[in-house]
């Protein structure tokens, strides 16, 4: 059996050493945690439950690990796997963007404002009326921790 090596640090647990830990220990390491919104990369035996939730084929599995994540939520396990413009961080939902303001007063009555200058974990799309960063719409949406919906899966 393998086992997941904790420690207490600042009263949150932190997984020091995952190993070749199964998703029976990732499962029970999110059943006695409830809700750790830290991201960290998933073990190797996860490779192909990965592979299966996020439709993966013809890539390598060191490069799935390195690329997925898990977390826990409500004492479940939960996947997340990076692209061009998918992030596993925390949702950014802030209705005012640095980086549209700037782009704005570069480009003012732009149709789009684009991610490279909102940030990839931004919510919502903008534009520029005139010089002013507005947004257009809402397009993705936040899960009660804070991290954008679909781009997680329950491991199951």
């Amino acid at each position: 059996m393998h086992c997941l090596v904790h420690a207490a640090f600042s009263g949150a647990v932190t997984i020091l050493a995952m190993g070749q830990a199964s998703a029976e220990d990732v499962q029970a390491l999110c059943t006695k945690l409830g809700n750790n919104d830290k991201v960290k990369t998933i073990p190797a035996s996860l490779v192909p439950k990965a592979r299966q939730l996020f439709s993966i084929s013809n890539t390598p599995d060191d490069f799935i690990r390195k690329t997925t994540s898990f977390r826990c939520m409500g004492g479940k396990a939960w996947l997340c796997n990076t692209g061009a413009n998918l992030v596993c961080g925390k949702a950014n939902t802030s209705r005012n963007s640095p980086g549209a303001t700037d782009f704005c007063k570069q480009n003012p009555g732009s149709d789009v404002v684009p991610m490279a200058a909102t940030g990839h974990d931004t919510i919502y799309e903008w534009k520029c009326v005139g010089s002013k960063a507005t947004i257009t719409k809402t397009f993705a949406t936040v899960d009660p921790r804070g991290f954008i919906t679909d781009q997680w899966k329950p491991l199951d």
